[in-house]
């Protein structure tokens, strides 16, 4: 089957830090058209005997032709080459970790799948990071006195909000709380647009939002309760609620999250879990200087998930900040080998999430992955020979390629 200049696939991905840049042109179906394709620095020309398109490549990004080495024909994928590019960072990020979160300002906090008021005008004057998860060990290894914070756990104030890995400790004082009808075990309690809702006895502490009924959190005591950043947006209350696509918010969430773990404790394995401690996903931080260009298809996938409807608007002049993952599923029992060895091994650190979104970050893994062109969609082999031996299940489980977008 013939394929015309405007049916070729392109796929360019940057990396910054190295200024070199992988292009795959072409149609992978057997039988296609030749191609004529002329590189040029900021755009990219496909030439059959049905047309010509061309492309033109992000203003933030320059291509060196020059440089062009590699050329092979990859059957499924069609022309691989690598050459050099220059990039920069053009493409606005969403706010997550500092998400309007300035002392001495008046915020209100979102339910960000369906806009839902959570918390209105809430004036922080403190908003600071939650030390690692063995700050207590570590006062104990350093100080010649007792611990003055012993058995002290960190809640915030009145008008503090705390910021962990993935979540929000926000204070919701007592006067606040008022009686509602009796909750199901499984809505304990309630967040509602004036600040009203209710503990009830003996049933577990979900936060879940009163419209959509959303997870949003947890409670962690009468006071403090813990808001998880994929499911919360914060504003300042002089601006309305930013609407934005669920599945590009997710990403850009977990994204952040992982390059500012992997940079502060250089750790670059997570395994993501729910509110119940079940494992969802394995995830290996492998680059986050990416920027990705791609013309995508349509898919027969998006009318049975909406939640991915936003990754087809993409176009041909787009660009994307990225980190690129490696990544097994564990639901269904999958990978219990390589589980344990992950969750024995202190340099794998968790994240928590409610369990939906776990599955939705799975959902969308799976989609990136089913997008990529198909030589790039699995890694079962590695050059470092460290990696070969201190991960040897991984390598034999066939690991998985995604990018997700900032």
């Amino acid at each position: 089957m013939a394929a015309t200049a405007a049916e070729t696939r392109v796929f360019l991905e940057v990396r910054r830090q190295l200024q070199s840049a992988l292009l795959i042109l072409g149609d992978p179906k057997e039988g296609a058209m030749p191609l004529d394709i002329s590189i040029m620095p900021s755009s990219l020309q496909v030439k059959t005997p049905e047309g010509c398109t061309e492309i033109q490549l992000p203003a933030e990004v320059r291509l060196v032709p020059s440089s062009c080495r590699g050329l092979q024909f990859v059957a499924g994928d069609g022309l691989h080459l690598r050459l050099q590019a220059q990039a920069e960072l053009g493409t606005k990020l969403i706010s997550v970790f500092n998400q309007c979160l300035q002392a001495q300002e008046c915020c209100t906090f979102y339910c960000q799948s369906c806009g839902e008021v959570i918390i209105k005008d809430r004036k922080l004057l403190r908003v600071l990071p939650l030390p690692s998860e063995n700050w207590g060990a570590l006062i104990g290894e350093w100080c010649c006195h007792p611990d003055p914070f012993a058995n002290k756990p960190l809640h915030p104030q009145e008008e503090d909000c705390f910021i962990g890995d993935s979540f929000f400790l926000v204070n919701l004082r007592t006067s606040l709380w008022q009686p509602r009808p009796e909750l199901s075990p499984m809505e304990l309690c309630c967040v509602s647009s004036d600040n009203h809702c209710k503990l009830e006895p003996k049933a577990n502490t979900k936060v879940i939002c009163k419209r959509c009924k959303v997870v949003l959190g947890e409670t962690v005591s009468s006071e403090t309760t813990k808001f998880y950043m994929t499911e919360i947006i914060i504003q300042s209350s002089e601006r309305s609620f930013p609407i934005m696509p669920r599945s590009q918010f997710v990403q850009s969430v977990i994204a952040q999250c992982l390059v500012q773990l992997s940079s502060a404790r250089s750790t670059f394995r997570f395994t993501i879990q729910g509110q119940d401690n079940k494992v969802y996903i394995l995830l290996w931080l492998l680059n986050s200087d990416c920027l990705l260009i791609e013309s995508l298809r349509n898919s027969k996938y998006i009318k049975a998930f909406p939640l991915l409807e936003d990754t087809l608007k993409a176009h041909s002049g787009s660009a994307w900040s990225a980190v690129k993952v490696l990544y097994q599923p564990c639901i269904k029992s999958r990978n219990e080998k390589l589980l344990s060895s992950w969750e024995s091994d202190i340099s794998v650190h968790p994240l928590t999430l409610p369990s939906a979104t776990c599955l939705e970050l799975l959902l969308i893994l799976s989609k990136s992955n089913a997008n990529l062109p198909s030589s790039l969609r699995h890694m079962n082999s590695f050059q470092e020979d460290d990696w070969r031996v201190q991960n040897e299940l991984m390598i034999r489980s066939y690991i998985k390629v995604a990018f997700l977008k900032m």
